[in-house]
């Protein structure tokens, strides 16, 4: 198959993060495009004005007769009309992630960031490396880079990045050359039965590797031994432990929290790297960033200066602004060992009062990681959880933020219950001092709460 030969494209949840790249991506390559969303959003106004056709809720009128294509995310099931529409027209359907494969064949040097946690942060750094490098590459992110102007930009050369999810197998569609796994752990439990089945995936994934690509793994993540089997690329294994090939050593931070290291590649010493974005897991996050630009042939100053000069994406440790001399900051954290990281992290600034508001993202994740959740808030001195933002889930009744909350609780962590957004920002406002450092994490619309904090100073 050839899309190429598929000119006029559908998507479904065209208005997401993820699928709005696709979109732009498809504008520039010449494809006919038109969606639909459940919400208007900036990123549906963005396509727009490139000539998109957006439609705001899901039709079965949608699907007109003159569309060649119609893509879809996996949180679209099918009972959508759009959906049911397009098999009882009998059109051509690709999921997401499929199509991305499709178009990372036309790239000599296509890059795919997986990993349970730290795909977005470790994306926009290579992304940072190679745009100022003048290497002019196509660039999906989650996140909104300001490199970039937002997450996606189209290149005119060989060089494509992306993330690559391994939820519902995604990721196993792609065409990558080099492959990066940051990490593995428990997650997406809606889909995969646990670690073992998650592992599989992932060895997959580095069994999709052409001979002369490269395999470029964290060695001291327990998870990634068991992913190497019948991998034909070359395996870069990175990390502290001297056994690995590449290894990170002299680890210092700064009054900010931000990492500086020294990094070593089969014996030869890379030097100095000094970050501009704080906690151990970035240091983890740049050494990926770093060996991918390296043996992707960037000169090693130019990686040294680029990484320095990344300083963070949307939603990963963003600073909002101050409330009553505290400092507000909101990030995407939604598993436990990103909470750990995060608050870890925050931990180092030395603030009077660490506060962390928390939105747990899905019913399936809360319940399967309950007691991980329970350990992740040690870091914090004063916490508030919300309701469960359900996302593609429908309430199981078995489950509620309540429960994590007498779990803290019970591990004398103090924890705090309130559901409604406002009342957070109003508790915080009569509680939140001078020197207090105040932290919105979640997957969900929790960066509303940081938000209104500052509006009233």
């Amino acid at each position: 198959m050839n899309i190429r030969d598929y000119k006029n494209i559908y998507m479904i949840g065209i208005g997401g993060i993820s699928m709005s790249a696709l979109a732009e991506i498809c504008i520039n390559k010449g494809y006919q495009v038109s969606g639909s969303d459940m919400n208007e959003s900036y990123l549906l106004d963005k396509l727009r004005n490139q000539g998109a056709k957006i439609f705001i809720g899901h039709s079965k009128e949608h699907i007109s007769d003159d569309v060649d294509m119609v893509i879809y995310t996996a949180a679209v099931h099918e009972d959508n009309p759009e959906m049911i529409a397009t098999k009882e027209k009998n059109k051509l359907t690709m999921n997401r992630a499929a199509f991305l494969g499709q178009i990372m064949r036309e790239y000599k040097n296509s890059i795919a960031v997986s990993g349970t946690h730290g795909k977005t942060s470790t994306t926009s750094m290579l992304s940072t490396i190679f745009e100022y490098a003048d290497l002019d590459p196509t660039i999906l992110v989650g996140g909104n880079l300001s490199v970039i102007g937002g997450n996606v930009k189209i290149g005119n050369s060989d060089h494509f990045i992306t993330e690559a999810c391994e939820y519902v197998d995604s990721f196993l569609n792609f065409n990558p050359k080099i492959s990066i796994v940051l990490n593995i752990e428990e997650d997406h439990l809606d889909y995969f039965s646990g670690i073992d089945e998650i592992k599989a995936s992932f060895n997959k994934f580095g069994k999709l590797l052409p001979k002369n690509g490269y395999f470029i793994i964290n060695g001291d993540d327990e998870n990634t031994k068991d992913i190497l089997y019948d991998v034909k690329a070359t395996i870069v294994k990175y990390g502290t432990n001297p056994s690995n090939d590449a290894v990170i050593s002299n680890i210092e931070f700064d009054e900010n929290g931000y990492g500086m290291f020294n990094l070593s590649f089969n014996g030869k010493d890379l030097g100095r790297f000094e970050l501009s974005v704080p906690g151990i897991h970035n240091i983890y996050n740049a050494s990926a960033a770093i060996l991918a630009s390296y043996v992707s042939d960037i000169d090693l100053e130019v990686i040294r200066k680029n990484i320095k000069s990344y300083n963070g994406v949307g939603r990963r440790f963003e600073v909002k602004g101050s409330y009553n001399g505290a400092l507000v900051v909101d990030d995407y954290a939604h598993h436990p060992t990103e909470l750990k990281a995060t608050l870890s992290a925050a931990k180092k600034l030395k603030k009077s009062t660490l506060w962390c508001i928390f939105q747990p993202h899905t019913y399936t994740r809360t319940k399967s990681l309950l007691n991980e959740f329970a350990e992740a808030f040690y870091s914090a001195d004063k916490v508030i959880i919300t309701d469960i933002y359900a996302a593609r889930e429908n309430d199981p009744g078995d489950i509620h933020s309540k429960d994590l909350v007498e779990k803290l609780y019970q591990n004398h962590v103090d924890a705090t219950y309130i559901s409604n957004f406002e009342d957070i920002t109003e508790y915080l406002r009569k509680h939140v001092q001078n020197n207090d450092l105040v932290i919105t994490a979640g997957a969900g619309p929790i960066f509303k709460v940081a938000e209104a904090l500052v509006e009233e100073k």
